[in-house]
């Protein structure tokens, strides 16, 4: 244990200085003191991928510019940060000189998977057995996902016909920091993270001891994560069948209690059935706001015998609701990988694929066991199309303040049914984001512009 803890002091210390050093040198070019670094064992290695506080956090940013939740004037004046302020109104200038965790945090997950991937290239010692697979699978699970993060919201949405000559996203897959890295290409960016993906499937194990490890029902609930916002449905209703294939479980809503705070049980170490892997989004005072409100569109879409209902929000007056149904049972916002969401993508890709009775049978299994028992209407629909309009809208409202909404909205803004304008009202004033906006596409922080001379942006 002192070993384990001493890794993770070491290895934040340094990446703790290079962050703060960003002002001066890019993240991506600075070189961390690696003399420090001395992990030998697979001990060593799996405890770089616990430090949870770094490997399983996701951005957030885009759920502050997405259309689940609102604030006030004095809510948004109220907001810690400048980043969350422009963020929520989609300003041209986003973080006016401060630090971007969004960024910033994938990148160091990156550096950790590489430490880990080159030690075990690099080892001679290691016998090469199912613990060293879970590791080796791990980081590669870790740097595509902390991979796809960083694509969702720092650059272009993909589309098959223009990604070969659409800008991407820097990755990093060596640990050493003096190779420099440019954006590539986002054919390229999505064919390295998909390979790391792909790659981990084959490694990691059935089952980890704690939630907060990936595995293979985990990886596969990626993949098939990371095709829906490709709109490659097909692949990703086969990746969601996967995952479902190794855990199908669905919890039944009416067994939790409404007037708790925190209604949903702890994710770890593995007490959510439905949850395969458990991430959560960067913490942001956009979160902790009592002046954060749900949608009252979305809030009075949900029936007065859905669960989600009592379970996700909770009344503060003036027909106003904040979010309290983080599917973790903390604080923190949940962005893991869980059944819910394979059954909304694998029935969302049978309803695109025509299978309306089968996309049908997924949705009702699953809506069964969000409403108070014996209550539930199910889906019925003449045609794949109204299937797929109940998808999508159950989608929304399942996966609500999980950080996918960002990632649906520019996805689904590329289809003429489905795109949305997005506005706020502040005090009078009116801000607005039309489907398509270069702002669904946030600026890369300024300091790594100015230090790795990679290309911006457009805003």
């Amino acid at each position: 244990m002192k070993l384990r803890y001493t890794l993770f002091f070491i290895i934040s210390a340094v990446v703790s200085s290079v962050t703060a050093s960003s002002c001066k040198k890019s993240f991506l070019d600075a070189i961390p003191n690696k003399s420090l670094l001395v992990p030998t064992t697979l001990t060593d290695f799996q405890a770089i991928l616990d430090n949870t506080s770094v490997m399983n956090v996701s951005p957030e940013i885009g759920l502050m510019a997405s259309d689940d939740f609102y604030t006030t004037a004095d809510g948004l004046l109220g907001l810690s940060t400048q980043t969350e302020k422009n963020s929520y109104l989609w300003a041209q200038n986003v973080y006016q000189g401060e630090s971007v965790q969004d960024w910033d945090t994938p990148y160091q997950q990156m550096f950790y998977c590489n430490v880990v991937l080159d030690g075990l290239a690099g080892s001679t010692t290691l016998a090469r057995g199912s613990d060293y697979n879970a590791v080796k699978g791990g980081a590669l699970f870790y740097r595509g996902l902390a991979a796809f993060n960083v694509s969702q919201v720092f650059a272009q949405t993909y589309d098959s016909a223009t990604a070969a000559q659409t800008m991407g996203i820097p990755i990093r897959t060596s640990s050493d920091i003096n190779i420099k890295v440019g954006r590539g290409t986002l054919a390229e960016t999505y064919n390295q993270l998909l390979a790391d993906l792909l790659n981990s499937v084959k490694l990691l194990p059935l089952q980890t001891a704690f939630k907060s490890r990936p595995n293979k029902a985990s990886a596969y609930g990626l993949l098939a994560r990371v095709y829906l916002s490709m709109a490659n449905y097909d692949k990703a209703g086969a990746y969601a069948d996967s995952s479902l294939q190794l855990n199908d479980k669905l919890n039944n809503y009416s067994q939790y209690d409404p007037t708790a705070y925190r209604p949903f049980p702890l994710a770890l170490p593995n007490n959510n059935d439905e949850i395969d892997f458990d991430t959560s989004l960067i913490p942001y005072s956009f979160d902790e706001s009592g002046l954060t409100f749900v949608d009252s569109t979305l809030y009075a879409s949900y029936s007065g015998n859905d669960l989600r209902k009592p379970l996700y929000f909770f009344y503060v007056g003036q027909n106003q609701y904040n979010f309290q149904g983080s599917y973790s049972g903390t604080y923190f916002l949940f962005n893991g990988i869980a059944t819910d969401e394979m059954y909304l993508i694998r029935a969302e890709s049978n309803a695109r694929a025509g299978n309306t009775e089968q996309a049908l049978k997924d949705l009702n299994t699953l809506l069964v066991t969000r409403f108070s028992p014996n209550t539930y209407t199910p889906y019925t629909a003449a045609d794949p199309v109204t299937a797929l309009d109940n998808i999508l809208t159950e989608r929304r409202k399942e996966l609500i303040a999980r950080g996918m909404r960002w990632s649906d909205l520019r996805r689904l803004n590329k289809e003429s049914r489905y795109a949305v304008t997005l506005t706020r009202n502040i005090g009078g004033q009116v801000y607005t984001l039309p489907p398509n906006d270069p702002r669904y596409v946030f600026p890369i922080p300024d300091d790594e512009i100015r230090a790795s001379g990679i290309q911006q942006n457009p805003r």
